[in-house]
């Protein structure tokens, strides 16, 4: 409590008062978790949300290892172990439809206006659901990994590799998410996030290495192929656990050199997209 003394007043007869100190808040790192905390307690309440990580991507494993899996070669001559790694990729890939759908839902519904009038930084809301959806994306992880044990995926290297697969993995979905900043702080409605981001991200996913080899696309479609970050990533994780050997002296330098390529795509287009993303969020979010 604080004092307030009246300097005009008789000396012999103070006339004081107290009003309360505005609270300091709590740390960065509690506000942090608390918010992290309230986005999965969401998942807790309504599990259906886990679908997108754990039945779509078991039904996409399925569907291609079994399915398609015949009629699609490929250099290492073992689909299904090839396949694993381009899957777990889309997956993260769609983070960024959590993250922005999850945005938008609290800008419209005013509760990130509610989390302006806490003694709390504005940062710490963005952190918070950048770490409850990379937390909600490696559940699905998890179980494409074990649903790939059932089918015969393995990982032939060493831990230091195949940690490092998974980091690579969790870093491109880092990136993906501060799209999905951009997409849920400009978009108004979930309607209009879903459909940006389904006709843009899932697309994507395709035109790369996740599904098919680029030797087998036209030659301008290859390029694309190649170049897509996307690309990089999966040919990366599928070198780093022995899933299939280097790729011959034609194809993109990308992915001749996909490890390093994959660090220089998650830097170069974190140190681009992040800007754009907090601009974005800031303009919505300005009195």
């Amino acid at each position: 409590m604080s004092t307030v003394v009246d300097p005009t007043a008789d000396a012999s007869a103070p006339r004081a008062f107290s009003v309360p100190a505005r609270p300091d808040g709590p740390s960065f790192g509690r506000q942090v978790s608390a918010l992290v905390r309230r986005n999965l307690f969401h998942i807790r309440r309504q599990p259906e949300n886990l679908a997108d990580v754990t039945i779509q991507p078991v039904m996409f494993v399925l569907l291609f290892a079994f399915v398609f899996g015949g009629a699609i070669a490929v250099s290492s001559g073992d689909y299904r172990e090839w396949l694993l790694p381009g899957i777990m990729a889309q997956t993260m890939a769609f983070s960024s439809f959590i993250v922005a759908s999850g945005l938008c839902n609290d800008l419209n519904k005013g509760i990130i206006d509610r989390f302006r009038t806490l003694p709390i930084q504005r940062s710490s809301i963005l952190i918070a659901r950048s770490a409850s959806s990379l937390i909600h994306s490696s559940i699905g992880v998890v179980v494409m990994s074990l649903t790939g044990l059932l089918v015969g995926w393995r990982i032939h290297t060493g831990i230091i590799d195949a940690l490092l697969g998974y980091l690579v993995l969790v870093g491109f979905g880092f990136v993906m998410i501060w799209i999905g900043i951009v997409v849920g702080s400009r978009l108004k409605t979930i309607e209009a996030v879903n459909g940006v981001m389904f006709t843009t991200t899932f697309p994507i996913t395709f035109l790369a290495n996740t599904f098919a080899p680029p030797e087998s696309m036209p030659t301008w479609l290859r390029a694309f192929a190649e170049w897509n970050p996307l690309s990089s990533v999966v040919q990366a994780m599928r070198q780093l656990w022995g899933n299939a050997p280097a790729v011959g002296p034609d194809a993109a330098l990308p992915l001749q050199h996909p490890l390093a390529a994959s660090l220089i795509w998650i830097v170069g287009l974190t140190v681009i997209i992040a800007p754009i993303a907090i601009k974005a969020f800031d303009a919505r979010t300005r009195d």
